[in-house]
């Protein structure tokens, strides 16, 4: 029941945090995970951070077009996707979610189609780079307008609400998607609905250049859920365990009818907002260098070596693993060559109108016309 889950009260002034920079375990309850499940946080963090490297290096190379690092995200995303049950609940992620999707199940091939717009695309080609979708895991597309997604999650879950089959929406975000009136709106459908959703806020401090103070008058995320009649928490999200228990709390509450729950997740991109993105303009180099001090990484993997569960060798047999998987995935998709300019006419309406046959037509015509000019 809820009342065995309840170890976080919301509105607290620290974040919730369940291990401290050292790894040193610091929460007021024991840890009821099993070895392989603490393991695999960590697998899935560390194969998260080496795609995102990955990635980087295929866009400076010319081979992608886009990249928003997840860089220092990866423990809140990874730990709130363990505390789901893939394939049942539902996910409303934002372009910097891949750790979430990659952890809930998303094929890697699929991810990096889906940024090369490779035939293996399941999108077909027809999204933006770092635009994560599944049906099968019930992952909607990621939308590019902030927040746009976030009135949609909470429709979705007033669904399952009547629906009553006990699943639960979660809908993640950045904190400039909280300067946004689609948020508002939604949060207060979703509280004023019992909504069971968990909002979970990304707060790295800057919406692109825009640091928070300059975002809200508010002192952070986590308050703005009194406005709305939910309960909000604030966690220290370099610690996967904080997020997973925190989440998992979340879930639990919004699965049990109690209604929807806001977290506010504080962490830092270590890269830039995007591959565009110059982010020494607006970011002095003192205060990335003091949060790549507090790397999620290193911290949990003290945490697992303080309880004998890893090593040196695990870690290079976990890096050989990942790299093996990243260079079939990446081959895979590129064999199987760019999606068709064509296919963005397919799958629109069953019986295409004149309108868009005409469209096909000149396209057809101005791609004769480039050849025949070289």
């Amino acid at each position: 029941m809820i009342g065995n889950l309840r170890r976080f009260e919301p509105f607290g002034a620290a974040p919730v945090r369940v291990i401290d920079e050292s790894g040193r375990w610091v929460a007021p309850f024991a840890c009821d995970l099993e070895d392989d499940a603490l393991r695999a946080l960590y697998r899935d963090m560390l194969r998260s951070r080496r795609v995102d490297e990955r990635l980087s290096t295929l866009q400076r190379q010319g081979r992608l077009s886009f990249v928003a690092s997840a860089a220092g995200h990866e423990a809140v995303q990874v730990g709130a996707a363990h505390a789901l049950e893939a394939g049942r609940d539902w996910v409303f992620p934002y372009y910097r979610d891949l750790p979430l999707a990659l952890a809930l199940g998303w094929p890697l091939v699929e991810a990096v189609a889906q940024q090369m717009a490779s035939r293996l695309d399941p999108a077909r080609g027809r999204q933006m780079p770092a635009h994560a979708g599944s049906a099968a895991l019930h992952m909607f597309t990621v939308a590019s307008p902030i927040a746009s997604h976030v009135p949609p999650a909470v429709g979705s879950a007033i669904a399952q609400k009547l629906a009553g089959r006990g699943d639960v929406t979660l809908c993640s975000f950045g904190d400039g998607a909280t300067s946004e009136g689609d948020w508002h709106a939604a949060m207060n459908l979703a509280g004023a609905q019992g909504a069971p959703a968990v909002f979970l806020c990304q707060n790295n401090g800057y919406a692109i250049s825009v640091d928070f103070r300059h975002q809200s008058g508010s002192a952070d995320v986590a308050i703005k859920a009194h406005a709305y009649g939910m309960p909000g928490y604030k966690v220290d999200g370099m610690d996967p365990l904080a997020a997973y228990y925190l989440t998992r709390q979340a879930v639990q509450h919004a699965r049990e009818g109690l209604g929807p729950v806001l977290i506010e997740a504080l962490v830092y991109r270590y890269a830039a907002h995007s591959n565009a993105d110059d982010d020494s303009r607006y970011r002095p180099a003192d205060e990335v260098a003091a949060w790549r001090r507090r790397d999620p990484l290193p911290r949990y993997r003290r945490f697992l070596e303080g309880r004998g569960l890893w090593g040196d060798a695990a870690e290079a047999d976990l890096l050989a693993e990942i790299k093996a998987e990243l260079d079939r995935a990446v081959a895979a998709a590129e064999d199987a060559g760019r999606a068709p300019l064509g296919w963005m006419f397919d799958d629109v309406l069953s019986a295409p109108p004149l309108q868009l046959r005409r469209q096909r037509e000149a396209l057809a015509r101005t791609r004769d016309l480039e050849r025949d000019a070289h």
